[in-house]
């Protein structure tokens, strides 16, 4: 296979995988907004692989996706202006700034460390994106007129930090665990200390990803989040949360201890 015809086949499957992955939606706010598992990375790990150019591209696919997904959002609009705000911001920017994933590409060694900060890039675009359309254009229909940017920066934070979190993460070990660089993708060799050291806080690292949505949902409301519902949160609704944070912790010391034990043979 051709490398032009490979990017194309790899493009296509991450498209198609993003767009599953954002239906499963782990937190679904009532005026838009999701937590969905790992939705943004696919094109992210597209932009890392092929270039900023290539990347916006399939992200500015992938916005057309998202926006066919939720065609009902613009018949809120009261006004052509507003649709047309709606589409750019909250559509085509936001969701074409995950070409952006391979800004640090080269820039940093750290293949893990580059893909990250890619990724953090382009879901604070998407966050600023939101936030903007949710104090202009929703103002006065789901947003209340008054104080209107404050609001809409909470609200869209309720959902975008837990979804930062978890692409942020899912990037790191993306380009720790696999070589992205190279014309296909591959796991790292666990020659590599790096790579065996992210196999090991990988358990870690995703029961507190776990944990953090886990109280980050007890804190959400309509209106975005109130973090002081964590005091009044029930002791029973902490033991997930506690319960997947010590096993992911537990499971990776485990993983070390064992290579440890091998490596001193």
């Amino acid at each position: 296979m051709n490398t032009k015809t490979l990017r194309l086949t790899e493009s296509a499957i991450m498209l198609a995988l993003g767009f599953i992955l954002s239906l499963l939606k782990i937190i679904d706010m009532p005026f838009g907004g999701s937590v969905t598992v790992f939705s943004m990375l696919p094109v992210i790990i597209i932009a890392y692989r092929y270039g900023t150019p290539w990347g916006l591209l399939v992200g500015f696919t992938a916005s057309l996706l998202q926006m066919l997904s939720g065609l009902k959002n613009l018949t809120y609009g009261t006004s052509a202006g507003a649709v047309i705000a709606i589409i750019a911001l909250d559509y085509v920017i936001a969701f074409t700034g995950m070409g952006l994933g391979g800004i640090f590409r080269g820039k940093i060694k750290d293949q893990g460390m580059s893909i990250a900060l890619g990724a953090l890039s382009a879901c604070l675009i998407r966050y600023i994106c939101h936030t903007v359309v949710g104090c202009t254009v929703w103002a006065g229909v789901s947003i209340p007129t008054s104080d209107g940017l404050i609001y809409s920066m909470v609200y869209n934070a309720a959902y975008m930090i837990p979804e930062t979190a978890i692409t942020v993460v899912g990037a790191y070990f993306a380009g720790r665990l696999f070589t992205l660089s190279e014309p296909q993708i591959k796991p790292a060799s666990m020659k590599d200390g790096a790579a065996k050291n992210a196999v090991a806080l990988l358990p870690a690292a995703i029961g507190l990803v776990i944990a953090f949505v886990f109280v980050f949902a007890m804190v959400q409301t309509e209106d975005g989040f109130d973090i002081t519902a964590v005091t009044r949160t029930d002791i029973f609704d902490w033991l997930a949360p506690i319960i997947v944070l010590v096993t992911g912790a537990a499971v990776s010391a485990v993983i070390m201890n064992t290579a440890k034990k091998k490596h001193s043979r």
